[in-house]
C-alpha cells in the first residue's frame, strides 16, 4: 500500500468508530479494537476525512516542533498506512 500524499484525506474506515470513554478511547473495528494513547491517539483524532495529510503534519510539526520534520512525515506516513492495510483507515 501506498503512504498518503500531501493531498490525501486521511479517515476512519468503513466500519470502523472511536469508543470507549474519553480517558480510554479506543478505535473499534470489524475484527476487534485498538486503544490508542499519545501520538496515535493525536495523529488519528485528526484524520476527519477533511484535513490532509499535509495540514495533519504541519499541526503536529507546531505541536512537536523540536522534533525532525521528516521524522514526523515519515514515521506518520508509516503510521497510517499500517492502519490502511489493517483496513482501519482510508485515504
Amino acid at each position: 500500500m501506498p503512504p498518503p500524499t500531501d493531498a490525501s484525506q486521511p479517515r476512519l474506515a468503513t466500519g470502523c468508530r472511536w469508543g470507549g470513554t474519553e480517558e480510554n478511547r479506543m478505535i473499534l473495528y470489524p475484527e476487534g479494537a485498538m486503544k490508542l494513547m499519545g501520538t496515535g491517539r493525536q495523529v488519528l483524532e485528526r484524520c476527519d476525512g477533511q484535513r490532509t495529510f499535509g495540514e495533519i503534519l504541519s499541526e503536529l510539526q507546531k505541536e512537536f516542533d523540536k522534533t525532525d520534520p521528516e521524522k514526523i512525515r515519515a514515521d506518520i506516513g508509516m503510521f497510517l498506512e499500517q492502519l490502511q492495510r489493517k483496513r482501519i483507515v482510508d485515504y
